[in-house]
C-alpha cells in the first residue's frame, strides 16, 4: 500500500476532526478544497483503496449462474440480470474451490465448515462446544495492515441476529455459521445486524458515554447532525462549488439513513412472537434492513472512518422465507431441492433478489463522488457465496463476483478447475497492499485477475 509522504502530515485537515460538537465527531469525504494546492494531485493519486464483502447465504443455482462461455462475449444468466447495468464494472470468476471446507473425514455439516472456510482458506475444527478453531480471515489481515489509518479497523455487518445457543450445523458450534471473519483462530468477530447500534458507532458520541448517559442525550436531541451543523456552516464558505455540493449531499445521507433507523426504531411487531423474539429497531422489511445496512456502509466507506468492510446478507443455513417475491418457502429447504423443477424455480428467484441487493451496493458505490472519481473506483467489492450447488453442497465449484477498485470488468474469467479460492483472497490482500506470500491454501494470486 502507498504510504503518504511524510511532509502531508501536516499540510492537510484531519478530515475526523472537522466537524465536532457536544461530543459528537463526523468524518468527512475527501474534500479538494481542504487540500494544498501543490499537493492535490499527489494527495488524489494516492487514495488509498478500501474493500467491501457481500456474502450470500446457502449457495447460488450454479447453472442460472455460470456463463457458458469465458471472456467479454458472455451472455448474462439469469442469476446475473439483476445487475446487468453495471456488466462493465464487475467480473463473473469460476472454478475456484475452497478444499478444506470439506468433510475431510469429519463427517455431516457442510454449511458450518463451507463458512467457517470461506474467508479463511482453513478447515474449521468439528466442535459444538467452546473450543472453536478455524484461521485468521482476509478481511482481518487487511485489517491489521491498515486498521491503524483509520477510526475503525474493520466493520462487520450482516442480517440476522447471531443464533446463541448448541450447534447449527450438525456438529458444528453456530459461531462459524454467525461470521464470516476471524481475528484469529479462536476469536471470531460479531456481526452487527441493528442499523441504531452501527449508526452510533460511526457517528455517535466517541467518549465513552455510559448507556444511561448516551440514552439521554440521544433523547434530548432530534439529530446528532444538530451537534455539528453550526461547524458546517463555518467550514462552508472554505469550500469549492463542488465540495459544498458534496458536504451537503454527505450531510443528507446521514440524516436520510437517520430517519430511516428512527422509523425502524418504532416499528412494533404486530406478528405472533410467541415463538419468535425480534430485536427492537430491526425493520420488519428485508430490502429495507439491506439497504439501511449498505448505506451505512457506504458512508463509513466515503468518510474513511474505515477501509474495511464484510456484510452477510444472512446467516449460512438462513430459513428466511420472501413471501414479498412469492417464495413463502425456507430458502435452506429450497436450495435442498432435489431436482424438482418448482423448487429450483423458487431458488432461483431468491438469488435473483439477493443478487439485486449486490446491484444496490454497486449503485451506491459507483453513485457516490469521490474526488473526480467514483468511490467503486478506489474500493474493490467482493461477492460470492461460501457453497455452489447447495443441493449437494459442493465446495469445489464457488460463484464470485469482483468489481471496482481500478480492475477491469466486462468479463468471465474461467480459471482451471479446483482453483483455490485462496488465491483470489491473496489476489485481494495485494490489492489491498498487503505483502503476504501465502494464505490459506493458496498457490499463487489469481493472475487473471490482471489481466
Amino acid at each position: 500500500m502507498k504510504k503518504r509522504p511524510p511532509q502531508f502530515t501536516n499540510a492537510l485537515l484531519s478530515r475526523r476532526s472537522l466537524l465536532r460538537g457536544l461530543g459528537a465527531a463526523i468524518s468527512l469525504p475527501v474534500m479538494e478544497s481542504l487540500i494544498p494546492s501543490a499537493l492535490a494531485n499527489t494527495v488524489l493519486e494516492n487514495r488509498p483503496k478500501k474493500l467491501s464483502v457481500f456474502y450470500i447465504p446457502n449457495g447460488l443455482r450454479m447453472p442460472q449462474f455460470t456463463p457458458a462461455v469465458a471472456g467479454s462475449d458472455y451472455a448474462l444468466t439469469p442469476i446475473l440480470e439483476p445487475i446487468a447495468r453495471h456488466r462493465d464494472k464487475f467480473a463473473v470468476i469460476t472454478g475456484l474451490a475452497h478444499y478444506n471446507a470439506n468433510a475431510l473425514g469429519d463427517g455431516p455439516g457442510s454449511h458450518g465448515r463451507s463458512c467457517g472456510a470461506y474467508l479463511t482458506g482453513a478447515h474449521p475444527k468439528r466442535t459444538e462446544g467452546a473450543d472453536i478453531y478455524c484461521g485468521i480471515s482476509m478481511d482481518q489481515v487487511i485489517a491489521n495492515h491498515i486498521g491503524q489509518h483509520t477510526q475503525l479497523a474493520s466493520l462487520e455487518l450482516g442480517i440476522e441476529p447471531p443464533s446463541l445457543l448448541g450447534s447449527c450445523d450438525v456438529g458444528y458450534s453456530c459461531t462459524y455459521t454467525n461470521t464470516l471473519s476471524w481475528r484469529s483462530p479462536t476469536a471470531p468477530m460479531p456481526v452487527s445486524v441493528k442499523p441504531g447500534d452501527v449508526f452510533e458507532r460511526l457517528f455517535g458520541d466517541t467518549r465513552a458515554l455510559d448507556e444511561k448517559s448516551r440514552k439521554a442525550q440521544l433523547a434530548t436531541k432530534a439529530s446528532i447532525l444538530d451537534f455539528v451543523l453550526e461547524d458546517a456552516a463555518r467550514l462552508s464558505p472554505r469550500l469549492g462549488m463542488n465540495d459544498r455540493r458534496k458536504l451537503e449531499e454527505y450531510l443528507d445521507s446521514i440524516r436520510t439513513v437517520e430517519q430511516r433507523i428512527q422509523k425502524a426504531s418504532r416499528q412494533t411487531n404486530e406478528v405472533d412472537t410467541s415463538q419468535l423474539t425480534l430485536p427492537a429497531g430491526i425493520p420488519q422489511n428485508f430490502e429495507e434492513h439491506v439497504r439501511i445496512m449498505i448505506d451505512l456502509q457506504v458512508l463509513a466507506l466515503q468518510s474513511d472512518m474505515t477501509r474495511m468492510s464484510t456484510f452477510m446478507l444472512g446467516r449460512e443455513l438462513s430459513n428466511r422465507s420472501y413471501a414479498e417475491i412469492g417464495v413463502p418457502d425456507s430458502h435452506h429447504s429450497l436450495s435442498h431441492h432435489g431436482g424438482d423443477e418448482a423448487k429450483i424455480a423458487k431458488l432461483v428467484k431468491i438469488n435473483q433478489y439477493h443478487m439485486a441487493q449486490f446491484g444496490y451496493l454497486l449503485d451506491r458505490l459507483s453513485s457516490t463522488v469521490d474526488g473526480e472519481q467514483t468511490l467503486l473506483d478506489s474500493t474493490l467489492v467482493f461477492g460470492g457465496a461460501s457453497l455452489g450447488e447447495p443441493n449437494v453442497h459442493d465446495n469445489m465449484d464457488l460463484p464470485a463476483l469482483v468489481a471496482g477498485g481500478g480492475l477491469r470488468g466486462g468479463r468471465h474469467i474461467k480459471e482451471p478447475k479446483d482453483t483455490p479460492m485462496s488465491n483470489l483472497m491473496l489476489s485481494l490482500m495485494h490489492e489491498m497492499g498487503v505483502p503476504a506470500e501465502r494464505f490459506g491454501d493458496s498457490t499463487g494470486p489469481l493472475q487473471a485477475l490482471y489481466a
